[in-house]
């Protein structure tokens, strides 16, 4: 991990898939998302196995398809080594073994391509939650424990009419850093709208995943500051 100017490090990813344009706009995905960066790229299973062995991301999109070996196979060899790296599989396999195999071998999230820049940060996110959810904690409780099993569900929750439930992750996830942050501030690092982010943030306060407070200044309305419960 690398240290962004926030205090957060960066997390580093590798991007593994086979098609060049496929993988090239994956990378841009990962570019475009605050706080990660790409380490590399792998086009087969045996690059993707010496890229991690060489580069030690933090996380790794992985596809199932590649001409050698599956992503499954990639994953299972990874977890056979003691390697736990993070990954996420971003495939077009739809099968029911597929998605239970890579849940089976400790796959983070499961996405299906195609799919839009938000989804992906979406899991991202979630998979930076759950990664650092425990750093610092010499026993932890339930929260901290949840938040390493299952932190993309929370956002999930039942959402007003027009909000997106990849966008409700990011924003929650933009809030997890540790720092109170304006809806303006949010919607910069998500990359919305201030308006449609203050109605997410607002929607996280009703529901008690996140805190507000009013910060006076000289003039004008105070500024409300969020952050995570």
């Amino acid at each position: 991990m690398t240290e962004r100017g926030d205090g957060r490090p960066d997390l580093r990813v590798l991007v593994v898939d086979d098609d060049f344009m496929v993988a090239s706009i994956h990378a841009r995905f990962v570019e475009r998302a605050a706080g990660f960066v790409v380490a590399g790229r792998a086009a087969s299973g045996a690059e993707a196995l010496d890229a991690v062995a060489r580069l030690r991301p933090d996380l790794v999109l992985l596809d199932v398809h590649l001409p050698d070996l599956s992503g499954i196979e990639v994953l299972r060899r990874l977890r056979g080594r003691g390697d736990d790296v993070g990954v996420i599989v971003v495939t077009a396999a739809r099968e029911v073994d597929t998605v239970r195999a890579a849940a089976a071998a400790g796959a983070a999230h499961y996405l299906v391509k195609p799919f839009e820049h938000e989804d992906l940060v979406a899991r991202m996110e979630a998979f930076r939650a759950a990664h650092t959810a425990l750093q610092g904690v010499e026993a932890p409780d339930q929260e901290h424990i949840d938040a390493v099993f299952a932190p993309l569900g929370r956002a999930r929750a039942t959402l007003p009419k027009g909000l997106s439930p990849e966008t409700a992750e990011s924003v929650l996830a933009a809030l997890r850093g540790g720092h109170e942050l304006s809806a303006a501030e949010a919607a910069e690092v998500v990359g919305i709208s201030r308006v449609s982010c203050r109605r997410y943030l607002e929607h996280f306060v009703d529901n008690g995943a996140a805190a507000v407070r009013l910060r006076y200044g000289g003039t004008g309305r105070p500024e409300r500051r969020y952050r995570a419960t």
